[in-house]
């Protein structure tokens, strides 16, 4: 069988050519082709396409941005594994719009579907050269001031309660709406500060700084702020990642980061996660 990638040489034959000038096409952009711990690839199907006029040279590199929600455990792998990745917590859903329009490497999502999380908003995109990743499996609920925590057992006694809110097109918004739809809730029903919560950490802030009584958080947040935590549900927080962007140098070192025992040590830390099914491939697109 074929090789599924061609080496330098193995293209250079392939068009009749030496191969500087392979490597002049590649510093140029003029032909497919991946770079992988500093050695050049060609994947052939793209090679082949290339040369018959079918196929499309690769889409303009993608910054260096991990973008959407916000996650405690993800924030400190980032720094940690040395990845130089930037951040952009911007919720799940602009993240992963910011994704679909090429304008970050890593987008982190926790998005409520019917019968899954995450894997139901991606098929509905039809993203294209795109890989799912397992984070972790976090356990989320009410997190809560001292002073309430005797009268709120549950997401209903929210009712006539101040609650500090997450952004438009946060996960935790689009999970908030749909358990206040089950418990009979409306806004109006809520007390709510004006400015919304933009990350898991501002939002258990919000509520011990006294400026609400409860929000819809994680237990590593309940935690790190001594605040009562009351469980409600567990979701999947998941990375989506380019394909190409894989193979790049800081992602990779965020993957590697990611095998280690230094991160299942310090999931255990934070509280509130199960990281059995970190880095497995959850979806992939066409």
């Amino acid at each position: 069988m074929d090789p599924s990638y061609l080496t330098t040489k193995e293209v250079a034959d392939l068009l009749r050519v030496r191969e500087r000038k392979v490597y002049d096409m590649v510093a140029a952009g003029e032909i497919p082709h991946r770079k992988v711990t500093g050695k050049l690839l060609f994947p052939q199907s793209e090679i082949t396409a290339w040369i018959e006029g079918e196929g499309a040279l690769q889409p303009p590199v993608r910054p260096g941005v991990v973008t959407g929600s916000h996650d405690p455990l993800l924030d400190w792998a980032l720094r940690e594994s040395g990845s130089a990745l930037a951040t952009l917590w911007n919720g799940s859903t602009a993240g992963l719009d910011a994704f679909c329009r090429g304008e970050a490497a890593v987008a982190a999502l926790h998005i409520p579907g019917e019968a899954d999380w995450n894997i139901p908003a991606l098929e509905a995109r039809g993203l294209r050269d795109a890989v799912l990743i397992g984070w972790a499996t976090r356990v989320r609920g009410l997190i809560l001031a001292p002073q309430v925590a005797d009268m709120v057992r549950d997401f209903a006694d929210l009712r006539g309660r101040r609650v500090i809110l997450r952004q438009e097109g946060a996960g935790t918004t689009a999970l908030f709406q749909r358990l206040m739809t089950e418990a009979g809730l409306t806004p109006a029903d809520l007390e709510t500060p004006g400015t919304p919560a933009h990350t898991e950490s501002d939002a258990a802030a919000a509520v011990a700084a006294g400026e609400a009584e409860a929000t819809l958080g994680i237990e590593a947040m309940a935690r790190q702020f001594r605040l009562v935590f009351r469980p409600l549900l567990r979701e999947r927080f998941d990375l989506l990642i380019d394909r190409r962007a894989w193979f790049t140098e800081p992602v990779q070192a965020l993957a590697g980061f990611m095998r280690s025992e230094v991160v299942a040590a310090k999931a255990t830390a934070l509280g509130g996660y199960d990281t059995g099914g970190m880095g497995t491939v959850r979806w992939l697109s066409p």
